[in-house]
């Protein structure tokens, strides 16, 4: 599946096969690992908690870099974390498919030198250590029917994890960072997580709420993964979305449409380049961070 694709084309064969039935809806538990899926497409996630071990892979220039799994009945879900002694805030990034973790580090570094520490996932299905399947919106959607967990969920709970963690660590703000599909995570996961102070979303977008051409599961499956329903819930913290208007993959017009949805306070900063992070997005996050998100430099 490239980035871009839209989901209703992934679940038209389900939904013409009949698979398409009406299940209840029941409130998520806390404390517990489960969700809730509302008639109008809204989940609720109650995401447990997992075991956390660390292990330090390398010590330089007052910058730790440490490699980190979270455990639980879902599977081991591994990202890698580069920090400084006491970071002035930190950051979780969920890279783009097919993008491992490794492909960040330069990028971690980076940011501890900078003062932040920053935690990229290992994304499930994106060929890393994580264990999990390309994004599927039929396997999600057979897991949906059966009231199992979709994987999609279960990445969007791998970002909630992370916020925790480094919240509980260090006591900074944690802002969301995703770019391309690890965008959309990190924007529902921002929305359900009232821990993260933000969302920076880059060359991401939402479905255009294209659920809403469907009835029953499909529709609200559909509406519980896109997030168009989500960006304006992030307010009144922070939502900062960059996107290339040269970008091959999500239409320029995609990212501007979801920056929209959201709610002030937010910023939308066009930049040179084609699809996904790079330096000069970097720059400005760095360079920008005391007046976009009031962290102190």
């Amino acid at each position: 599946m490239s980035r871009g694709s839209a989901a209703p084309l992934l679940l038209l064969a389900l939904v013409v096969s009949g698979l398409v039935i009406s299940t209840g809806c029941t409130s998520p538990v806390p404390g517990e690992k489960s969700y809730s899926v509302a008639q109008d497409g809204g989940l609720s996630l109650s995401c447990g908690e997992p075991s956390v071990s660390s292990h330090i892979t390398s010590q330089e220039g007052g910058v730790v870099t440490e490699r980190l799994v979270f455990s639980d009945d879902n599977g081991p879900v591994y990202a890698l974390l580069a920090s400084p002694g006491t970071p002035r805030a930190a950051f979780v990034l969920a890279p783009g498919a097919g993008v491992k973790k490794e492909g960040h580090l330069p990028r971690a570094l980076m940011y501890a030198r900078e003062g932040y520490a920053f935690m990229v996932l290992d994304v499930r299905g994106n060929g890393g250590e994580t264990p999990g399947y390309p994004l599927d919106f039929n396997a999600d959607f057979t897991r949906f029917e059966k009231g199992e967990w979709p994987e999609y969920y279960l990445s969007i709970c791998d970002m909630i994890h992370a916020e925790q963690y480094l919240s509980e660590r260090y006591g900074v703000p944690v802002y969301a960072i995703g770019e391309s599909n690890g965008g959309r995570y990190a924007a529902i996961a921002a929305a359900l997580d009232p821990g993260y102070a933000g969302f920076i979303g880059i060359s991401t977008s939402g479905f255009g709420r294209a659920g809403m051409q469907y009835d029953g599961d499909a529709r609200r499956f559909l509406l519980s993964v896109d997030p168009d329903l989500y960006i304006e819930k992030i307010a009144p913290r922070e939502v900062c979305i960059f996107h290339a208007e040269a970008d091959p993959i999500i239409p320029f017009s995609e990212g501007e449409a979801l920056y929209n949805l959201s709610l002030p306070p937010h910023r939308f900063v066009a930049f040179n380049g084609t699809h996904g992070i790079n330096e000069e997005v970097d720059r400005a996050i760095i360079g920008e961070c005391t007046q976009i998100y009031g962290v102190q430099g």
